[in-house]
């Protein structure tokens, strides 16, 4: 980790915001049906408010359109001279919000760092601030990236924890990684297709197929602008479908009722804690599934969106696991499943 001086600082009198820089870097290549990567820019957030701090963290994965220079900038454009309590939460996260449109994960690096904040104030979790029982988290799946036969059942036989693994699938070698997986298990799998696949009927084809290997559900079978398409899919599969990419926001989710079986919120995605929240709540009304995800990230938003874990049918929340770097120690994988700590907050401390 960088040292201390590299961190910038905004004093607002009664809060100091810090922020840097940080490259994740993959254990090992992360290919999905668009691209492949090998590290993850991050920036990292500090909010101080009476010699307590809370940590947060923007994940800008390079789809988002979001990068290390964009969030430094909306960073710098905050003031926060106005607040005098974190506890204005709600008037706190709506300035934030206005001051630029899009740049959610910076936006969320704010939000996490002031949750965070307020559990230490508070001295709680913020699973029990919120009256959640963090034994009803699902167990997290683990997510095997498209790849050759050798490596899939490399990664599969390195996933021996896990009670559910997430398949990247996309391209025309969707059969094989399933075949070459079930040849090492029998494990319960869901799909995540990124898009990648663009006829209906074949999409169906494909749904009928994976529901017979094991397959729970298909994450974002088509693209997000074929609506009819996915409605069709949603209203013919065997399997439940869940929105990703077509779901960002608190505002994208009704009309994405009847398109899609479920939701899948990520804090990057939907500017941080508060709104995913009001998601889950919001798709739970509207008897669709939750699905609680991520990016590449450390333990710091990990462990933030871990605290909503009790909301959600599926969880996939092992992006701290795919990186070498991790520079905090928080949520825990134990035999496949999500264990928070009863440290206040999201439950993090640096390493």
């Amino acid at each position: 980790m960088s040292t201390h001086s590299d961190w910038i600082t905004k004093d607002f009198g009664a809060f100091k915001l810090r922020f840097k820089p940080y490259t994740l870097e993959m254990r090992y290549v992360f290919t999905v049906a668009s691209f492949s990567r090998t590290t993850t820019p991050v920036v990292l957030t500090q909010l101080e408010y009476d010699g307590v701090v809370g940590y947060g963290e923007a994940s800008m994965p390079p789809y988002l359109g979001e990068s290390q220079e964009s969030v430094i900038h909306f960073l710098n454009k905050l003031d926060l001279r106005g607040f005098n309590s974190p506890f204005q939460t709600e008037e706190l996260l709506q300035y934030i919000d206005q001051v630029m449109v899009n740049n959610t994960a910076a936006k969320a690096a704010v939000d996490i760092a002031l949750h965070d904040l307020i559990g230490k104030l508070l001295g709680q979790p913020l699973y029990k601030i919120w009256g959640l029982d963090p034994a009803m988290t699902p167990p997290t799946s683990y997510t095997i990236g498209i790849d050759t036969e050798d490596v899939v059942r490399k990664k599969v036989m390195e996933a021996d924890q896990f009670k559910i693994l997430k398949v990247k699938l996309g391209l025309e070698t969707d059969k094989m990684i399933i075949d070459t997986i079930r040849q090492c298990t029998d494990r319960p799998l869901c799909a995540d297709v990124n898009q990648g696949w663009k006829v209906k009927e074949e999409a169906l084809e494909m749904s009928h197929w994976l529901a017979e290997r094991g397959v729970v559900f298909l994450e974002q079978p088509m693209p997000k602008e074929q609506v009819d398409d996915n409605a069709w899919l949603t209203a013919h599969s065997p399997i439940p479908t869940i929105a990703d990419e077509a779901c960002q926001r608190l505002a994208d989710v009704p009309s994405l009722q009847g398109v899609y079986s479920g939701i899948n919120i990520k804090l990057m995605k939907c500017t941080g804690m508060r709104e995913a929240k009001r998601m889950a709540e919001l798709a739970q009304t509207l008897k669709m599934k939750v699905m609680i995800g991520c990016m590449t990230e450390t333990s710091c938003a990990i462990s933030a969106a871990a605290q909503l874990g009790p909301l959600a049918d599926w969880v996939d929340l092992d992006g701290a696991l795919l990186i070498g770097n991790d520079i905090y120690d928080g949520m825990k994988v134990i035999d496949g499943n999500c264990v928070l700590s009863e440290r206040p907050g999201i439950g993090i401390i640096a390493q």
